[in-house]
């Protein structure tokens, strides 16, 4: 017998392994194995296949099986395969995503507890009153034992049976609830009355009960929405919500998973931030209790392992709430998955490969497995909503917002003139600081939008001009003010706050332009009384981070909040009357074909924070060109006029939806072995695909960590074989890189590039 295995390097195919005769009981196709590469090392693989055929090289043995179960299923492989063809990656790189670190390394030690019983002898109440006699001298035995029987409900025997069903007690739950000590407890395991022992446990945290009852009636707007859902879904693998902010979509959400549920299926609720599911795990786990899993990169790996084993077990989550990597848990039942915010550039993957879309990768999961796709949001991609209106998806429309609160009071600000004038005060204009006074002193609260972290983009030196770059980068330092340091915000190079110019040897530097660390240090100064909180990658390192920002935003601990586009991602707060977004054009004046698209969902979606229960909100959006059609657009919330313009905009230039976009990167430490092997690269492909390849040429950020850049990109008109466009691509790749010079350049392919 022969073995096909995955390993987790980034190398094309299937590695083929000799199954000893002892082994060949225990192996199936999804079990993990170790086996031996090269001379002295060892991986822990997975077994894809599973055959007779005799390969025409020397095969090696395998060393181990690590699972008697598979711990990957057939469904998996399938889309694992899928996704290594699709997103033109190897199939390593999509085991090395799918697969928490605890899983690969072949042994995972699950979590003990120390656990306290009663000694059998002492099991009837006759006996337990000697027991209680052996301790009569000691205080503190005495009351550690009677809590033990209360804790246990040994309290309650008569004869040899208690009245409620005896409890398993942990010994750090006897010594919290006794406040005593390990010693302490241990005097009466000496004694023989208790005994303790270890048990494994879940790392999981429980959710309690579910509550179905808790279930909210749906608004007739709500209703009339969840049956057309519903009715699509008979006709259709995937349905898009499109609902303006603050429409009550979640709770359309929690009523189809209750269908589900009903029907003995399971969920799949993707979301694109982790920030999004502290707010949404307390919001789903009041209803669903511990029926509810919690599955994102912030958890500990053996917190994922352990949800991973559950998930393979007969009692698994039957909803899975989570990031883009919950597309990769193993799934016995799924029913229905449900990608929230599907507009979010988040459920893509930049670096490492694969560089997976997890919207696209949930649709094609769902669809081998015969379920249902739903996808939500105020402001779809552009992609999608192509798909709703030319038929491939159903449309569902959900226009009114939830107890018909009025959609907020967009005023555009032209703070060109007002800068001409003298009139801002920092990044703020007065028309900003009026609305923000007025909400603080009506005790609501406000959020701030600057779509960049800290203090200044870059720093310059005011008599020369001098300006510090990253040395493995091609760009400027971002001033980092709290922490005195300057740093690369592409690979985190470091760079203390200099004295003096370097080139000059002035003292007069200043910070060009604003973050958000600037934005609260300006907003100390003009309101010392607000409680502020900054929400921003510096700092939300942690997941306790995450919550501990957003609880005391929603119990009003704090009531400013700035934030980068973490802000804009579907938070639910009930108290925010003003959102200021401070630099429009920021978001506008990028190179991107899709920067007006993605800078009318940061828009729209920040506003959507504003006046969400009781009262219309007002969002202050500031901006030097108020005249452009996409700022109008946002105030008039008109996303059909949106997607109308930038339709007729892709059409005319050919980019998707109207084609199929694939970006070639090539990079190598030298600038000009990297340009001629970009250049060679556009040759071979030109030859095969004309004119549909432009480029090479250098992104926005040419050198990033010590590596020169160039990008082809290749566009595709539907009716071309996208399979066989990727032979080509694969051929041109292969032939570059047996090319001596061009050994050591990197070249891959993002396919559907953001």
């Amino acid at each position: 017998m022969f073995a096909d295995v995955i390993l987790p390097l980034p190398l094309e195919g299937l590695f083929t392994y000799h199954v000893p005769d002892g082994l060949e009981k225990a192996m199936t196709v999804g079990v993990r194995v170790r086996v031996p590469l090269g001379k002295s090392k060892t991986y822990v693989g997975v077994v894809a296949e599973l055959h007779q055929r005799q390969p025409e090289f020397e095969t090696k043995d395998i060393e181990e099986v690590c699972d008697s179960a598979p711990v990957i299923l057939d469904t998996q492989l399938k889309l694992w395969t899928w996704m290594a063809d699709y997103y033109m990656s190897p199939l390593g790189d999509v085991y090395n995503a799918a697969l928490p670190a605890g899983l690969k390394g072949g042994e995972y030690q699950p979590r003990t507890e120390t656990f306290v019983a009663l000694e059998p002898k002492f099991r009837n109440e006759q006996a337990l009153h000697i027991a209680l006699n052996m301790v009569a001298r000691s205080d503190t035995q005495q009351r550690v034992l009677a809590n033990y029987l209360t804790l246990s409900h040994y309290d309650t025997i008569e004869g040899d049976t208690t009245a409620e069903p005896v409890a398993e007690v942990a010994r750090d739950e006897l010594v919290n609830f006794s406040h005593c000590t390990n010693a302490q407890v241990k005097a009466l395991v000496d004694k023989h009355i208790l005994v303790l022992y270890q048990r494994e446990v879940g790392r999981l945290n429980s959710g309690g009960e579910p509550h179905p009852e808790r279930i909210q009636r749906l608004s007739t707007a709500q209703q009339d929405a969840y049956n057309a859902i519903i009715f699509h879904l008979l006709r259709k693998n995937v349905v898009l919500l499109h609902g303006v902010t603050s429409s009550g979509k979640t709770e359309i959400y929690i009523h189809l998973i209750q269908k589900m549920l009903d029907e003995h299926k399971q969920v799949l609720y993707l979301l694109p931030e982790i920030a999004l599911t502290v707010q949404m795990t307390q919001r789903m786990q009041r209803v669903f209790g511990d029926r509810l899993g919690i599955y994102h990169s912030k958890y500990s790996d053996a917190e994922r392992v352990e949800i991973w084993r559950k998930q393979l077990s007969e009692h698994p989550y039957d909803i899975i709430l989570g990031a883009r990597s919950a597309v990769f848990l193993p799934f016995s039942k799924l029913g229905l998955v449900i990608v929230d915010e599907e507009h979010e550039t988040s459920f893509k993957q930049q670096d490492p490969a694969p560089r997976y879309h997890a919207r696209s990768v949930a649709i094609m999961m769902a669809t081998m497995v015969g379920a249902k796709t739903l996808l939500g949001t105020a402001t779809p991609s552009v992609e999608s909503y192509h798909n709703a209106v030319s038929g491939k998806y159903g449309l569902v429309k959900l226009n009114t917002r939830y107890s018909d609160i009025l959609l907020p009071k967009v005023e555009v600000v032209d703070i060109r003139d007002l800068q001409r004038r003298k009139m801002m005060r920092g990044p703020f204009s007065p028309r900003l600081l009026q609305a923000m006074r007025q909400a603080l002193d009506n005790d609501e609260q406000v959020i701030l939008f600057q779509n960049r972290r800290g203090f200044a983009p870059m720093l310059e030196c005011k008599v020369c001009g001098w300006v510090p770059k990253c040395q493995n980068c091609d760009v400027s330092l971002t001033l980092h003010k709290t922490m005195n340091v300057l740093t690369c915000h592409y690979c985190g190079y470091t760079y203390a706050l200099p004295k003096q110019c370097p080139c000059c040897e002035s003292t007069e530097t200043r910070g060009r332009g604003f973050g958000t660390e600037k934005v609260e240090d300006d907003i100390r100064n003009i309101f010392p009384e607000a409680r502020i909180a900054r929400m921003d990658l510096d700092t939300t390192r942690s997941r306790k981070a995450y919550e501990r920002l957003i609880n005391d935003f929603s119990e009003r601990r704090t009531n400013l909040l700035i934030g980068t586009q973490m802000v804009t991602k579907g938070l639910d707060f009930d108290h925010v009357s003003v959102v200021g977004i401070l630099n429009a054009d920021s978001m506008l004046n990028y190179p991107d074909f899709r920067a007006t698209e993605h800078a009318f969902m940061l828009m729209a979606q920040v506003s959507g924070r504003a006046g969400r229960k009781g009262k219309q909100g007002l969002v202050i959006l500031q901006t030097k060109n108020p005249q452009q059609e996409v700022i109008r657009q946002v105030a008039d919330n008109d996303y059909e006029a949106l997607f109308r313009d930038i339709m007729e905009e892709r059409e005319a230039f050919r980019y998707p939806p109207f084609t199929h976009v694939i970006y070639v990167y090539v990079k190598h430490r030298d600038d000009a072995t990297a340009d001629s092997a970009a250049l060679m690269m556009g040759s071979m492909l030109r030859q095969w695909f004309g004119n549909r390849i432009l480029g090479p040429d250098k992104p926005a950020v040419a050198r990033i960590k010590t590596l020169c850049i160039r990008k082809l990109v290749v566009k595709l008109e539907p009716g071309i074989g996208l399979a066989r466009a990727k032979q080509y691509l694969r051929h041109a790749q292969k032939q570059l890189m047996a090319t001596p010079r061009f050994r050591l350049v990197q070249l891959y392919f993002d396919v559907d590039p953001l």
